[in-house]
């Protein structure tokens, strides 16, 4: 069985999450020094991911995340799979013709983001989108966005969330919880909004426990490891709001030393 190691990029605000991760793995900072892993590429893998992974193999070593299992996520190809429980969703560029933004009729509101990124911190004039007008402006203003342009604009029925505060520029702060799974095991969730002003607001319920491994229990099938954002709907019930690689996700609210532990056992009962 193939150790597992980490491959951590650091900065200031992931320092003291690099010594975390360093209690249950032994975490390297270049990829030559890698040889014959299974490698968790945290913060590392963007953005020359498939560059990454040929070194790597090189090496003797493979991503947790094939390129192949990361584009299933950052193309948003899970859309296809999860449609049932998750917004709306329509794109500038589809080979399906019911999913171009230009051929619905929906009338609004949206939400306007890229496959993988928004600018959400500027809600109010660059995500939410009332009318079809709006979201036409959001969408040019994005695609001329160097951080998300190429990244492909997509266009989602704005669901309204069970909401606790408004912060800046309208930023609704809801009751969004964040999960990381290895495969169809939950390492660890918290809280989304990291910027709240009242980080103990949110409310997880057991209902919420069971939809986000509902839908770890499919996405698995395309990916190893990975982050489900879910939150409650402002009516009642859960909608799955989006997927992440579980290497380049944020913490939000998880905690670190939880999540570390919980992916080493993970790992060495999976992989091989």
């Amino acid at each position: 069985m193939k150790k597992s190691v980490i491959l951590f990029r650091k900065d200031l605000h992931s320092e003291e999450e690099m010594k975390i991760a360093s209690k249950y793995f032994e975490v390297l900072e270049s990829r030559v020094l890698c040889g014959g892993s299974t490698v968790i590429g945290r913060y590392s893998v963007l953005p020359f991911y498939p560059e990454l992974e040929t070194d790597l193999k090189l090496n003797g070593c493979n991503l947790v995340n094939t390129y192949d299992q990361h584009k299933y996520i950052a193309n948003f190809d899970w859309y296809a799979d999860m449609q049932a429980v998750t917004p709306k969703t329509w794109f500038d560029d589809s080979i399906r013709a019911d999913l171009t933004f230009s051929s619905s009729i929906d009338e609004g509101p949206f939400v306007v983001k890229g496959r993988t990124n928004s600018r959400k911190f500027k809600w109010d004039t660059l995500m939410y989108a009332e009318t079809r007008r709006d979201a036409s402006r959001i969408a040019a203003e994005l695609s001329s966005d160097p951080g998300i342009g190429y990244q492909g604009i997509i266009y989602r029925k704005y669901v309204p969330l069970r909401t606790f505060e408004i912060g800046i520029n309208g930023l609704p702060f809801t009751n969004e919880w964040r999960f990381f799974f290895f495969r169809d095991r939950l390492l660890t969730y918290g809280y989304y909004w990291s910027s709240a002003d009242d980080l103990m607001q949110g409310e997880m319920t057991e209902k919420g426990l069971d939809f986000a491994q509902m839908c770890a229990e499919c996405i698995c099938h395309n990916t190893e490891f990975f982050v489900l954002d879910i939150a409650e709907r402002a009516e009642g019930g859960w909608i799955l709001i989006e997927v992440n690689d579980g290497q380049m996700s944020g913490l939000s609210e998880c905690c670190p030393d939880v999540l570390y532990s919980s992916l080493k056992v993970a790992c060495d009962d999976f992989i091989e």
